[in-house]
């Protein structure tokens, strides 16, 4: 057992405790699939990510670094809060990424470009793929929801590399107040996330027009508004985390479809985490080449080595 590089990050938040904590271990070097497991599964954090080089390809085609992230029962392919978390954690290790203007992971699903704009990164949504869910797969994830059908006014089977059932509901106040069967969901086997628009996307819209603050991805900071744009829920019972805090990967996949469908405008800011006494931000912009970008804040937590 050797004693390793670590440190626990808050993302989606500059101040700690009000995001998603990632556990990072920055040299995974030599460590196996099971210890790799379980230490997400001590961890109890929603992700644990391993830091290692990157594959030969994975290097010749820009790769900074390579991470393996784990939740405390499985492996996932890609997820977001743990790209950008691992990402701050490698840059403040002194990491430096051969591109000035991306850092470039690499991951389950491929290469992942993050850029840094101020106080925010933000990682470029992998490609996704949607359709309409299993008639008899909705109805049953609704019931364990204790929601009604006609609260549910669309749904999507969305795949980003983690797969979720997205659901926009009728309003916040019913997204906040869901009080799912668990046990239920984990024996359905799917994720789901659920979200309801704040605001009409003409006042988004109007926000966005009357504050320069607002172009986040231009070189501005987006400030974090008192409300969001979009209140999100996500729960992945299915891998061992009955509610994350907040969630990349959802929210890429939500932004996807939700301004693919008109829901929503190219650039708000969605929130997540509020039954959890936290205070997530994500700042989403679709940019003039319709690719979504997916940033938020973070901020160290634990600095220290880990033996393993």
């Amino acid at each position: 057992m050797t004693p390793r590089p670590f440190k626990q990050i808050d993302v989606f938040t500059a101040t700690p405790c009000f995001g998603n904590p990632l556990a990072v271990v920055l040299d995974g070097a030599g460590l196996s699939d099971e210890t790799q497991q379980r230490f997400a599964h001590w961890t109890n954090l929603s992700e644990t990510c391993f830091v290692l080089p990157p594959t030969e390809a994975g290097r010749a085609a820009g790769a900074d670094y390579r991470v393996r992230i784990f939740t405390p029962g499985a492996e996932l392919p890609f997820a977001g809060h743990p790209t950008l978390g691992t990402c701050h954690a490698w840059l403040e290790a002194g990491g430096v990424a051969q591109n000035p203007e991306f850092i470039v992971q690499e991951c389950g699903v491929g290469l992942v470009r993050i850029r840094q704009r101020g106080q925010l990164r933000a990682f470029a949504a992998p490609a996704l793929t949607r359709c309409a869910p299993d008639a008899k797969l909705l109805a049953a994830v609704i019931a364990a929801l204790g929601l009604q059908p006609k609260q549910v006014l669309a749904a999507q089977l969305l795949d980003n590399g983690p797969v979720w059932l997205g659901l926009l509901l009728d309003s916040p106040e019913t997204v906040l107040a869901l009080d799912p069967d668990h046990a239920r969901l984990k024996d359905l086997g799917q994720k789901v996330g659920v979200a309801s628009v704040r605001r009409s996307q003409d006042a988004i819209q109007l926000i966005s027009r009357s504050s320069r603050e607002a172009k986040a991805f231009d070189g501005h900071d987006m400030p974090t508004l008192a409300e969001p744009d979009l209140e999100v829920r996500a729960f992945a019972a299915p891998v061992g985390v009955n509610e994350d805090p907040v969630t990349g990967s959802l929210n890429a996949s939500l932004a996807q479809w939700l301004i693919a469908d008109g829901h929503l405008p190219e650039r708000y800011l969605a929130g997540q985490g509020a039954c959890l006494g936290r205070d997530g931000r994500v700042h989403i912009e679709r940019d003039t080449g319709a690719q979504v970008w997916v940033g938020g804040e973070s901020v160290t937590c634990i600095s220290g080595t880990v033996t393993l």
